[in-house]
């Protein structure tokens, strides 16, 4: 099963019904996707190839064999350069909640590898349950989503007795206020990437003052909205670098990004090194990947 991730900011998460969470084997050949949150709980499993997650200021590279945990509505951005295979498991809090009522009082801490080894222990039993469900989902046995579901509740019992700290649940509902009113920017800012969108524009689809907004949006992002904006635009000419041979100037020029100077400069900031350099590395990912 190939997955091609999209860019994407606020991510509705689409739940299986049997299970109400979301599980699946991901298979991304390149991608870079821009700040993004989601009402739920995502761990990815990395199992073969590349991926870096950033999570709000803290980048870290994932190692073959490790987890990673973001916690729900966290601001975070991933970067695939070569093919990779994973496993993605999202959880919604809608869900959690059910089962423990004061979840949204918590927040995961998680850490792969771990220097304490009870939480080491733990985080690779979280790892023997992904694999076990792995397995499942992709075989479908009979009885298989019996079993699934008493994995899931396993994995969410070991969340919830070894990997949570308590805070206040009023900044929590603050921090999802905030993310909430940023939405309908982030929406419009998506499907309009490509065009030129002045901050009177997305003041007014917030409601806000226009320097206020400005102050608001870099709070909540932890980036201008020009930066964001750039980013998005970055989102989508990083996919065509690797995807196409255009020359860079036309895929800029589709995309909407018309000074070519701090294009060179966000790109190396970004991914430390030129489009040139990214295109080959991804290529001889691909040639390594068929030939394994």
């Amino acid at each position: 099963m190939k997955k091609l991730l999209t860019p994407t900011n606020y991510e509705v998460i689409p739940i299986q019904e049997a299970t109400h969470i979301r599980f699946y084997t991901s298979i991304d050949t390149g991608s870079y996707v821009p700040p993004h949150w989601h009402d739920a709980i995502e761990i990815v499993y990395l199992q073969e190839g590349d991926l870096t997650f950033t999570i709000e200021d803290k980048t870290q590279k994932l190692e073959v064999g490790q987890c990673i945990l973001v916690n729900a509505n966290v601001i975070h951005e991933t970067r695939c350069i070569a093919p990779n295979r994973a496993i993605v498991f999202q959880i919604p809090v809608s869900f959690l909640e059910v089962c423990v009522p004061e979840i949204r009082q918590f927040v995961c801490t998680f850490n792969d590898p771990d220097q304490n080894p009870e939480q080491q222990e733990k985080i690779d039993a979280i790892k023997r349950i992904l694999k076990e469900m792995q397995y499942l989902n992709d075989t479908k046995p009979t009885g298989g989503l019996l079993r699934f579901n008493s994995l899931l509740f396993e994995v969410m019992y070991l969340l919830r007795n070894y990997f949570v700290v308590q805070v206040f649940e009023a900044r929590l509902d603050r921090n999802h206020q905030k993310l909430a009113r940023l939405l309908p920017v982030i929406s419009y800012t998506e499907k309009n990437y490509n065009q030129q969108i002045s901050i009177s524009k997305v003041a007014g689809i917030a409601n806000l003052q226009e320097q206020y907004f400005c102050r608001f949006f870099k709070k909540v992002m932890g980036v201008t909205f020009l930066e964001y904006h750039n980013e998005v635009k970055l989102s989508h000419i990083y996919r065509d670098i690797i995807f196409t041979d255009d020359d860079i100037s036309m895929i800029l020029e589709r995309h909407g990004f018309t000074n070519y100077g701090l294009f060179r400069k966000m790109f190396m900031k970004r991914f430390q090194n030129t489009p040139s350099q990214i295109r080959k590395q991804f290529k001889d990912g691909q040639l390594r990947a068929d030939n394994s």
